[in-house]
């Protein structure tokens, strides 16, 4: 197989970028880190420092919020964390057209599974478990997000759900 997709979803704070980091060690001492977060504010900027620190030297970042296609990753482990705020950045990128934004996630996801030899792992929320909101916007976004994530799962290998610090395979075609 030229690649293997790894999904890992659950809630916020959930332990999933912890695990999928360490996925990805598992595969390579020097992963890549496809950061999709935009910095708006000052704790959003202490987020990601968190998160930087925590990862350590060995880690190559790229800061991507769009076009994560466009770089080659062949032959390598890469981590994008994550798809909520990718397709969140999509949706406002294609000014509110969830549609529009569904059809340019899902074109990069297959290009992205066309990378040779590679391990990719995606790091998605689970936002969809709630209530429906009152909110036409919020609604919009979290059916692109349920879109996009069982998108992601159908062409993933693995998805792992994690569930207050604790993975659970729920799907596994090795």
């Amino acid at each position: 197989m030229k690649h293997h997709i790894i999904l890992v979803t659950g809630g916020q704070r959930s332990g999933k970028s912890l695990f999928a980091e360490g996925l990805a060690l598992q595969h390579s001492n020097a992963p890549i880190y496809v950061a999709t977060a935009e910095i708006h504010d000052e704790e959003m900027r202490r987020r990601v420092a968190k998160h930087r620190e925590r990862r350590g030297p060995n880690w190559t970042t790229v800061d991507e919020p769009l076009d994560i296609s466009r770089y080659d990753f062949s032959g390598r482990t890469v981590l994008i964390d994550c798809v909520t705020l990718w397709a969140s950045n999509h949706l406002f990128a294609a000014g509110e057209d969830a549609e529009k934004a569904l059809s340019r996630l899902t074109q990069q996801v297959d290009e992205i599974a066309n990378y040779d030899n590679s391990t990719i792992i995606f790091v998605t929320n689970e936002i969809g478990l709630g209530g429906t909101s009152p909110n036409p916007l919020q609604r919009k976004f979290t059916d692109l997000q349920g879109s996009i994530n069982q998108y992601i799962a159908s062409k993933a290998r693995t998805v792992y759900l994690v569930v207050s610090g604790i993975p659970v395979m729920i799907k596994d075609c090795k």
